[in-house]
């Protein structure tokens, strides 16, 4: 026979309990094949976001210098009547932000055009009394 420490006493198991014993450590919970479920991730914040954004612009930005600093060589630019000389990176820098600005332009003139469309056909607005007067 098997002798028994007197740090653990025995105890007899009974019958009418389903729940396994737990002595001195926690049970981990377990889905049907075995594993542990996945954990789920706490909601991201706003604060969480703005460190995200900022992160990454540093890492642009750290680019923009880079590729700033290698291509320093001078070019002549045109424009219409103006001419000069420019670096080579901040020509290419230059026309990307008009590039920018331009999409920017066009996607605010849509905006404002949708708004202004879901402003006239709302009930109530009278967009749609305006409309059939236009016809007539």
């Amino acid at each position: 026979m098997a002798k028994q420490s007197p740090a653990e006493p025995q105890q007899d198991p009974d019958p009418s309990d389903s729940t396994p014993p737990t002595v001195g450590r926690a049970v981990e919970p377990t889905t049907a094949s075995g594993q542990p479920p996945a954990r789920k991730l706490p909601p991201g914040t706003r604060i969480g976001a703005i460190w995200v954004g900022i992160i990454s612009f540093c890492l642009v930005l750290l680019l923009l210098i880079v590729f700033i600093l290698q291509n320093r060589q001078s070019v002549q630019v045109s424009y219409f009547t103006l001419r000069g000389h420019l670096p080579l990176a901040v020509a290419m820098l230059l026309s990307a932000i008009g590039a920018v600005l331009l999409a920017a332009i066009a996607g605010s003139l849509r905006i404002w055009q949708l708004r202004r469309n879901i402003r006239g056909n709302a009930p109530g607005s009278g967009g749609s009394v305006r409309r059939r007067a236009r016809r007539s």
